[in-house]
Formats: structure tokens, C-alpha cells, sequence
């Protein structure tokens, strides 16, 4: 028998009632596009007037005379700005002292570079030229030919094999312009452009395909080498990375990524592996352009050096005027681009829920095969979520939605293309709900609730299956507990596990009306449930019990593995499909123990230790 409720949850019960029955009729906003830039709303670009920014080139070069001459030519020949000056950086690398062997010549080929660029004429601003002492390589060339001195710095990198279109300065210019110094078009997840013809993808089993049939403007996380434009905030960030992880011998290694192949093999020789890597676990994307017939901004001609041990020529056509489309220098909104990560996969950034529009407009987006899967933060530490995520990239599973606080966290999973619910901001949007007054100490667990109640709401509404989730888990399998779900029940909940089922049936729909959610808030605190074990599934399976629903009740031990201190030499059976523990177990004990099932795979930077692609 539950007795009569205590004084003190009155106002309480009172105040979320409230909040429910104006989540019901609050009207509707305007609708809006499911990405929202930026993510952020404290962190937004506010520059309203373009500063006077500088645009650097830095071209880097050793002993190819005839490349560097074709190079610097096409740079000359293109069609530059008079009020804007262009500085032009040469970094001539030295050859090897470890051979004596034909040590005449080789002084002679830097010779006659040194006198051609000395006399090369470079009238769109300040020509440098570095000459280095000793041989530092391709990765040392690019890594110390920049450090930007301020925030509108820019500079734009290029091998001497390359040969640049007329058209390529007006492109950048329009490219920074854009999508760096337009505040309502700007995202810190850009760290550049390339004017390369994109055609590569290295993630293993990766959408060559969706590539190969891509046009126009696009985002996507793999570099250019081939004329890369590097915005100077995430270039800092880099080297810093790098300097960090190379002074403690991390190493850049990514499976799943045919660059860590190459890495292998040719060690420090490359620069790449140590920048894809940094990308992957930043987030970041890179701007690129397809054009029609083969065509780019820059065309590399493949000479024989590092990369190629004889030349292959050139890789694409070089666009010139008379191939120009009308809308060549086109920007369009960020929000309208699609971004692919290294797999080619499509990413869909902002998805950010604030209000109830938006929760319509993002469920449709995140289901598979009809079922989506709601995880909680609240509760679950940073590096646990990050975890998740890369168990659910290998697993293939991409149907979840994350509930969580306002926070910079949250803002960089939506970034990253992962759908969140801002709590906070949610609620907010309802009418009179700042005014009224809920007590902190039951805040987090009440809009955690909350949330979700009305979440599976709308998800029935839209006929779709729901998983409810605490993020404090490890999934092992995918097809999570299906073996447990079966055509009697509409409803399931695990025992000592937060995880709630709501199969999508009319019934189920009837039930989950909205009388049932002013009865979840005059409940909450009056069930005869534990602090410690209060969670949404066990709330919702006595609330429904209580009105005569039958909830079918889930033995995790058939289909789980719970860790923690006290269970000590436990193994992974191959029948488990989640591995799961309980909010107040230390991070420590975590991760040691998922490490002994091989099932922590996130690295220092916590982010995931592989890139998996699936073929589709």
C-alpha cells in the first residue's frame, strides 16, 4: 500500500504537472532546419565587419627544378586582387648529408634552384625564401612552415609538383570570406579548403562510390595535400597536438584507415597520418569542391619524389576561365552542404532539439528500420559516452538520440553528427517554466524524466519502436535485447539495468496517452521505489503496473554482464549482448575493467582507436 505523500513533494508534484500540461500546449514554433549553426549559442563567431585578413603562400619544394618552375609559374599567372596583397613563402628543403655519393651534383641542382628563385619576380607582395641547413622532409616541411601570428592569418600550402588554376585566389578569397569571417555561416568544426579533385577515401571499405558521384561543394574530414587552405585556430591546435603527443611517442595510429598502413611503412617520412588522426579525434571537416569533367583548382602532376617513385602525371584538367560555370563562385550555406566523414559516410551535424518542432522535425532522421534509441547523459561521464559511441560505430548502429544538460559536451557530440536533445534549453521553451521554481536537488532527475516520457510520446505518434537507455553501458551486440522482445507485450523493463522498451503498436499508443503523463508526475516521488535503484525504467513499469498494464520484466543476467568492484575474474560469454554498471562505480574501475573484456576502445585523446567503414 503506498501511503500519502510527504509535505515537502507537494510543490513539486504541483510544478511538474504544470510543466507537462504546457509541453502539451505550448503552439508550435516556426519550423527549422534540422542543422543549426553554430551549435553553440556562447560560442558563436560575432565578427560583423571583415578585418583586413592576409593570405600566405608556402610553397615547399627540394630538388625538382623543373616542378618548381611550372609551380611558381601558374602561381604568377593567376588573377589576383590589387588592394589585396598575396605573400609568396618558399621553403627549399636540403638533401640528405648521409651520402657523399654524388654530393657535386646534388649541390649544384640546389644551386640552380636557389638562383632561379632568387631571380623569380613575385609583384602581389612579400617573397620569402628559406633554405634549410639540413634535410627535414615532407613532414618537417609542412609542420614548421607556419605558425599564424594572429586570428586572420591564412595560409595556403603547396607541393612544387602542383600546378594552380588563374581562378584559385578568387575562390579562396570567396571560400574565407564565407565560411570564416561569416558569423551565420561559420562552424569550429572547418579547419580549411582544398582545391584538390577529391578522390580518395581512407577508411577501409569505405563509399568510393558516393564519392565518385558527388558534385559541388561538400565537407569532409580527409586533407588535401594538394592545396590545402588552413585556417589558422585549428592549424595552432595541431601543432600543439602534435607536439604533445610526438614528445610523449604516441603514435599516430588509426586502424581501420589505409593511412596507418602508410605510416607504417614510411614512418616519419609523411606528415599525414599525425593530421587525420588529430581531425578524428577533433571532429573537424575540410571544405572541397567537385567540378564537372575531371576538372580542379589544382592539379598535381604526380613527379617523381616521396610520394611516387615515378611520375604519374597529372590527376585532373585545371580549370580556367572558359570552363567556368555560372555559380562557380556560389557559397552556399553550411546548413544546405552535406559532410562525409572518413569512410565517406554522411555526417548530419546540429541536430540539436530545443523545442518541439525540432523534436518532429529530428526523430524521422534518427530512426532505423523504425526504432529509435533514447541515451541519457545525466549521469554518465564524458569518457563513457565517447566509449559508447565507438562500440555503436562498430556495431553499425546509428538510431539514438542523446538527452543531456546544456553543455560544451553536448554541443560537440551534435558537431560531430550525433542528434541531442539540450534539456535545458527544451524546457525552457515551454511557457512559464523558468518561473517555476523547481527544487535543484530533484532538477536533474525530474527533467531527465520528463524528457523521455514525452519522447516516447512522440515517437509512438510517429509508429516507431523505442529503446530508453542509461549511458552508463557498453553494447556488445546489435541486435541488443531483441531476443527478449516478443508479440504479447508492449511494454519491457529491465530489472537492476535503466533500460526501457516501448514496442509501437495502437495500444500501446492509447496507453501512453496524455492523462499518462500527468499521472508520471504526480508519481514520481510517491512510488514505493529506492533512492538508489530510481530510474526510468522502474518508475514507468509502476506507474504502468499500477493501472493494470502488463510490463514484461527483463533478467539482465540472461543478456547482460554487470560489472563492478566486488565482481572480480568475470568473463565476456559470447551470448551477452551489454556489458553494464551502476552510476556511483569510479571511472577507474571502469575502464579497467572494461579493458579486461576489450571493450574500452577509445585512446588518450578519447576519442575511438579505429575508423569503421561499411560497405553499403
Amino acid at each position: 500500500m503506498v501511503g500519502r505523500p510527504k509535505k515537502h513533494f507537494l510543490p513539486l508534484l504541483v510544478l511538474l504537472s504544470l510543466c507537462i500540461l504546457l509541453l502539451l500546449c505550448s503552439p508550435r514554433p516556426n519550423p527549422i532546419s534540422t542543422q543549426t549553426f553554430p551549435l553553440n549559442p556562447h560560442s558563436v563567431h560575432t565578427t560583423t565587419v571583415t578585418p583586413p585578413f592576409s593570405l600566405t603562400i608556402k610553397v615547399l619544394t627540394f630538388n625538382r627544378l623543373n616542378s618548381l618552375t611550372r609551380c611558381l609559374t601558374s602561381l604568377s599567372n593567376a588573377h589576383y586582387l590589387p588592394d589585396h596583397p598575396v605573400h609568396l613563402h618558399i621553403f627549399i628543403d636540403h638533401f640528405p648529408n648521409q651520402s657523399q655519393s654524388d654530393i657535386d651534383l646534388k649541390l649544384q641542382g640546389s644551386l640552380e634552384i636557389l638562383q632561379f628563385v632568387d631571380k623569380f619576380e613575385w609583384k602581389w607582395g612579400q617573397k620569402l625564401v628559406h633554405y634549410r641547413t639540413t634535410n627535414v622532409g615532407l613532414q618537417g616541411q609542412w609542420l614548421e612552415a607556419w605558425w599564424p601570428a594572429s586570428d586572420d592569418e591564412f595560409a595556403f600550402v603547396v607541393e612544387d609538383d602542383l600546378e594552380l588554376s588563374p581562378l584559385f585566389f578568387k575562390y579562396l578569397r570567396a571560400l574565407i570570406l564565407n565560411y570564416y569571417y561569416n558569423a551565420s555561416n561559420f562552424s569550429p568544426f572547418v579547419y580549411g579548403a582544398s582545391l584538390q579533385r577529391p578522390r580518395f577515401v581512407p577508411g577501409k571499405h569505405g563509399n568510393k562510390s558516393l564519392l565518385d558521384s558527388t558534385s559541388g561543394l561538400f565537407l569532409y574530414q580527409l586533407v588535401g595535400t594538394w592545396g590545402q587552405l588552413l585556417f589558422p585556430k585549428p592549424w595552432k591546435e595541431f601543432r600543439l597536438w602534435y607536439d604533445d603527443h610526438k614528445a610523449k611517442d604516441i603514435k599516430p595510429f588509426l586502424d581501420g584507415m589505409v593511412t596507418t598502413g602508410w605510416y607504417k611503412k614510411m614512418g616519419e617520412r609523411i606528415w599525414t597520418p599525425w593530421f587525420i588522426k588529430f581531425i578524428h579525434s577533433h571532429g573537424y571537416f575540410n571544405i572541397y569542391a567537385k567540378f564537372p569533367e575531371e576538372k580542379s583548382l589544382s592539379v598535381s602532376h604526380r613527379d617523381v619524389g616521396v610520394n611516387y617513385g615515378k611520375t604519374a602525371g597529372p590527376d585532373s584538367q585545371l580549370l580556367d576561365v572558359n570552363s567556368l560555370d555560372s555559380d562557380f563562385l556560389e557559397m552556399k550555406s553550411l546548413s544546405t552542404m552535406k559532410w562525409y566523414d572518413f569512410c565517406f559516410r554522411e555526417v548530419v551535424p546540429g541536430r540539436v532539439v530545443r523545442n518541439l518542432n525540432d523534436l518532429e522535425s529530428i526523430i524521422p532522421s534518427v530512426q532505423r528500420k523504425g526504432t529509435v534509441m533514447v541515451v541519457s547523459l545525466f549521469g554518465a561521464s564524458e569518457a563513457v559516452i565517447r566509449n559508447l559511441l565507438c562500440h555503436f560505430e562498430r556495431l553499425n548502429i546509428w538510431n539514438y538520440i542523446f538527452i543531456g544538460p546544456s553543455t560544451d559536451f553536448l554541443f560537440d557530440l551534435a558537431g560531430r553528427g550525433h542528434a541531442v536533445i539540450d534539456a535545458e534549453r527544451f524546457l525552457n521553451n515551454i511557457r512559464l517554466y523558468k518561473s517555476m521554481g523547481i527544487q535543484e536537488m530533484n532538477a536533474t532527475f525530474m527533467k531527465d524524466i520528463l524528457l523521455k516520457v514525452y519522447l516516447v510520446k512522440k515517437s509512438l505518434e510517429f509508429s516507431y519502436n523505442t529503446w530508453v537507455l542509461d549511458g552508463n553501458m557498453v553494447v556488445v551486440n546489435n541486435d541488443l535485447f531483441l531476443e527478449s522482445i516478443d508479440s504479447t507485450d508492449n511494454f519491457y523493463a529491465g530489472e537492476s539495468l535503466d533500460l526501457f522498451f516501448v514496442k509501437n503498436s495502437p495500444s500501446g499508443l492509447k496507453i501512453w496517452a496524455d492523462n499518462f503523463l500527468f499521472d508520471v508526475a504526480a508519481i514520481v516521488d510517491k512510488i514505493s521505489i529506492s533512492r538508489d535503484s530510481r530510474n526510468f525504467a522502474s518508475v514507468m513499469a509502476k506507474l504502468l503496473e499500477q493501472r493494470g498494464v502488463r510490463v514484461k520484466h527483463m533478467d539482465e543476467r540472461s543478456f547482460g554482464l554487470k560489472i563492478g568492484n566486488l565482481n572480480l575474474n568475470q568473463t565476456l560469454e559470447t551470448n551477452k549482448k551489454v556489458v553494464y554498471w551502476s552510476r556511483e562505480l569510479d571511472m577507474d574501475s571502469i575502464q579497467n575493467r572494461l579493458q579486461e573484456f576489450s571493450l574500452w576502445v577509445i585512446d588518450n585523446d578519447s576519442s575511438c582507436q579505429a575508423v569503421v567503414c561499411y560497405k553499403l
